[in-house]
């Protein structure tokens, strides 16, 4: 390997690859033989990509390639459409985009002197092309080195003739990978990391996606892979994935008593103890914690509501038997509790995580 080539298992995966099916046919160094490359490569490295994100739970329904849109020419339209309305000029050898009309604090190179695009023009052929398909609601996600593209697409936006409320654009934060305690060492260029498909094998689809969502995106996730893989209360994921069972145990053991009581009429005034009505009231709040969810793009707010539910349904369970003899009593819990569980099973629905019946 080069010195300063990237030192991933994956490249040299890659080259075997490719020896294995072409020998040594490719040793000329031609322009042919280096494009043969960067095709396959870019193949190979995709259908890794779409494997990791389909286990994961992540589907895309279009995925667009830069490449795609050049070809089309759509990127050099763009640009002309843009000149036609004022927003390109020239100046010293390069098109600018004059983004300070918009809200920019500076204006913007979109083709270099050498004629080469910076990433601004292709990037605004795509949004154009968002909106073209049909959508009036697009939502960008960024690095944490990426505050600076927020006016310029904002901008860019506005020039193709769209409110800039239509864009949103989340700056994701980097995070950290902890084992036992300490920061996993990672570089890309070294080959040092961890890759998802690694994660997902050893904490399980589940957990990996809890963890994940469980911060804000703006926020720096510290992603404990020991934490991940426990089985007690300490793992939020676990804590969750506890109440459902215990409420899955709690149907069985009514089954097999032939108690058949959860879906008869049930007097709901009984349930008047401080850890039942505290249920309730959480119970009750679902709707506005999807709402909320929903409308600020921030999934973690579901999963902060679904560990508020599960400790509210844990500290219920351990001050209020269920199965009782008082008939009336019990048929009003199993009913509250059946309400927890479908509320525990709908919210991790929405965040695509599933919910084992036991543990």
């Amino acid at each position: 390997m080069p010195e300063d080539g990237y030192m991933g298992n994956y490249i040299i995966e890659i080259a075997e690859e490719i020896k294995a099916k072409k020998g040594n046919s490719l040793k000329g160094g031609t322009d042919e033989d280096n494009e043969f490359f960067r095709k396959y490569a870019v193949e190979y490295m995709m259908k890794l990509i779409h494997a990791d994100l389909a286990d994961f739970g992540v589907e895309f329904d279009v995925w667009t390639s830069q490449g795609d849109i050049e070809k089309r020419n759509e990127v050099e339209d763009v640009i002309g459409a843009l000149e036609k309305d004022g927003y390109i000029y020239e100046e010293e050898g390069a098109k600018w985009f004059a983004s300070t009309k918009l809200g920019d604090d500076k204006d913007r190179v979109v083709v270099k002197s050498d004629g080469s695009y910076t990433y601004l023009a292709p990037d605004m052929a795509y949004h154009r092309d968002k909106y073209r398909r049909g959508f009036d609601k697009l939502i960008d996600f960024l690095g944490p080195d990426h505050h600076g593209y927020i006016k310029r697409m904002k901008a860019a936006v506005q020039a193709l003739g769209h409110d800039e409320s239509s864009l949103s654009i989340m700056i994701v934060q980097l995070m950290t990978l902890l084992r036992d305690g300490k920061a996993v060492s990672m570089s890309t260029r070294k080959g040092e990391f961890l890759s998802l498909r690694e994660i997902i094998d050893e904490v399980g689809k589940d957990v990996a996606r809890f963890f994940f969502l469980s911060r804000r995106l703006d926020s720096h996730l510290d992603f404990d892979i020991e934490l991940a893989k426990k089985e007690s209360t300490d793992n939020p994921v676990f804590y969750i994935q506890y109440a459902h069972a215990r409420i899955c145990s709690i149907k069985k053991f009514c089954r097999k008593k032939r108690l058949g009581l959860f879906f008869q009429k049930t007097r709901l005034e009984v349930l008047n103890t401080k850890h039942e009505k505290l249920l309730i009231r959480k119970l009750s709040e679902f709707p506005l914690a999807v709402k909320a969810s929903a409308e600020s793009l921030e999934p973690n707010r579901m999963i902060l509501y679904l560990n508020e539910l599960a400790r509210s349904f844990h500290s219920f369970y351990t001050e209020c038997r269920v199965v009782t003899e008082d008939a009336s009593l019990t048929k009003a819990r199993l009913r509250l509790v059946e309400c927890v569980r479908i509320v525990l099973s709908n919210g991790l629905g929405l965040v695509n995580i599933t919910l084992p019946e036991k543990m």
